[in-house]
């Protein structure tokens, strides 16, 4: 709303009318330091060998690796990576004020078919001199990755942009399942699952294990591809993810189907689903 060049006004009297200080207006957001990213990566490596690490366990690993830390500081950088051990209360995989919460809807469900349930979930991507986060949407049963989407803030945008294409390219799915973060409770995207007839499933409080499938492959995908390459900007990290996701689809084998990759499995359930009906 500020123009630096305005013909009459000058910064200082547009802050003033805008009731903002000068100074808010000439101050850049200082990003994490070159310390507190190696942090952040070692704490990521961690997470994914042992998910029930809250705070007290991460800060006591790290010191006795030869890290000068306190929990306050590891604690906020868990809380900025949208990390959540399995036990512990959820920090940042809370819903907002507000939101509406749904039960889980999985337990003791027999998932045979593509599109009876998707989840979706949020990791964390390490950059050379930042970070950005990543939302997938996969369909249970085949392990297909139907959308993504990449962003440097947690705001819930990326994560209805990445469900609407998955919608429009594959039709929506019976249940949709997902943690309780505020992505996931907002409006935009309970409204958009109801309009689609998909009913709404979350995990359990601090229940990593509920979305366990997804969860597997943020450590396939950060050890096949995000630790081995260091990323200077969103666009080779959207080009190294894109990548990495396309050969997971259709040439990677999957130990859950035989060897087949989850696109082969995911398009034949589909055609031989269509062939019994047909039939029937």
């Amino acid at each position: 709303m500020i123009e630096r060049d305005h013909p009459k006004l000058s910064v200082g009297a547009q802050c003033r009318l805008l009731s903002i200080s000068r100074s808010s207006f000439y101050y850049a957001p200082q990003g994490e330091t070159a310390m507190n990213l190696g942090l952040m990566l070692l704490i990521d490596k961690q997470f994914l060998e042992t998910p029930f690490y809250g705070v007290r366990q991460m800060t006591w690993h790290l010191q006795n690796e030869g890290h000068a830390v306190n929990e306050k500081r590891i604690r906020r950088l868990m809380r900025l990576m949208r990390l959540m051990p399995i036990y512990q209360k959820p920090n940042t995989s809370k819903p907002a004020k507000g939101h509406k919460t749904y039960p889980y809807l999985l337990g003791g469900l027999r998932i045979d078919r593509p599109n009876q349930v998707w989840c979706a979930d949020i990791t964390y991507l390490p950059m050379r001199k930042g970070f950005l986060y990543l939302v997938a949407i996969m369909d249970w049963f085949t392990r297909k990755v139907l959308a993504w989407r990449i962003s440097n803030t947690l705001e819930a945008e990326f994560c209805i942009e990445a469900l609407n294409e998955a919608i429009h390219k594959f039709g929506p799915p019976e249940i949709m399942n997902t943690d309780q973060g505020s992505q996931f409770t907002s409006f935009d995207w309970t409204d958009r699952l109801k309009r689609a007839k998909t009913k709404i499933s979350m995990d359990g409080k601090a229940r990593y294990l509920d979305n366990i499938f997804i969860e597997r492959l943020w450590r396939s995908l950060k050890y096949e591809c995000v630790y081995l390459h260091a990323w200077e900007t969103g666009s080779q990290a959207r080009t190294g993810v894109g990548r990495w996701i396309t050969f997971y689809n259709h040439q990677r084998p999957h130990a859950a189907h035989s060897g087949q990759p989850p696109a082969v499995v995911y398009f034949n359930s589909i055609e031989t689903g269509q062939q019994m009906q047909e039939v029937a």
